[in-house]
């Protein structure tokens, strides 16, 4: 594990964690999560697996809930990505359904012959399942939102760069149709692999949890 995947590791491992059913008052309304998984650990720590925030003011607490709670993948990309997972590792064709979007009217409407809604939601109450009982998290506060934006990318950057921290052999994103979450170990797509932090930008956030 490199120098700084270590540290964010030991920062994020020692913060207050949430486990499902969790308070949602004591959650700030504004922030970064970061998720860990049962069975993933690196170097003794518990490994983090996603790094997650939210653009809109005072939406971390419904995010989670998204993630969690509401079962409607069209509105959290991360049930998404489970839910890919689990139907490739059964070769199940109802793989093409789950792909689709069916957030407006129009989509609904255009693939409404293509949905089993019962199966669906079967599928959807499994993702729960999943999710409810194998993931944690931890949060830190943060209002900005130019900020938290800047944030969550550097972190997630941090982690995906790093060679050894890498997930176990029965770790359920190898089954993902997605190769980044395949390769990177991260339940995300996204800002993986971009620049990290600077020197001077990596101390100034390590400072905030030494306070």
């Amino acid at each position: 594990m490199n120098k700084r995947c270590a540290d964010l590791h030991y920062i994020f491992n020692n913060l207050n964690r949430f486990y499902f059913p969790f308070n949602e008052q004591l959650i700030p309304q504004n922030g970064i999560y970061i998720l860990f998984e049962k069975g993933e650990r690196c170097n003794g720590l518990d490994r983090i697996v996603r790094i997650g925030t939210h653009t809109g003011n005072n939406q971390l607490r419904s995010r989670l809930i998204q993630h969690f709670i509401d079962e409607n993948k069209d509105r959290s990309i991360f049930r998404k990505n489970i839910g890919r997972a689990l139907l490739n590792m059964r070769n199940d064709d109802y793989l093409k359904v789950w792909e689709l979007d069916l957030t407006s009217k129009k989509n609904k409407q255009k693939y409404n012959s293509l949905v089993d809604k019962d199966y669906q939601n079967k599928i959807e109450i499994e993702v729960s399942k999943i999710i409810q009982d194998n993931f944690s998290f931890v949060v830190f506060e943060e209002n900005d939102k130019e900020n938290r934006l800047f944030l969550e990318s550097k972190i997630i950057a941090e982690i995906s760069k790093c060679s050894n921290c890498k997930p176990s052999s029965n770790w359920l994103g190898k089954y993902s149709t997605k190769e980044k979450i395949r390769e990177s170990g991260l339940w995300q797509v996204n800002n993986l692999y971009k620049k990290g932090f600077s020197e001077q930008e990596f101390i100034q956030f390590k400072n905030r949890f030494l306070q």
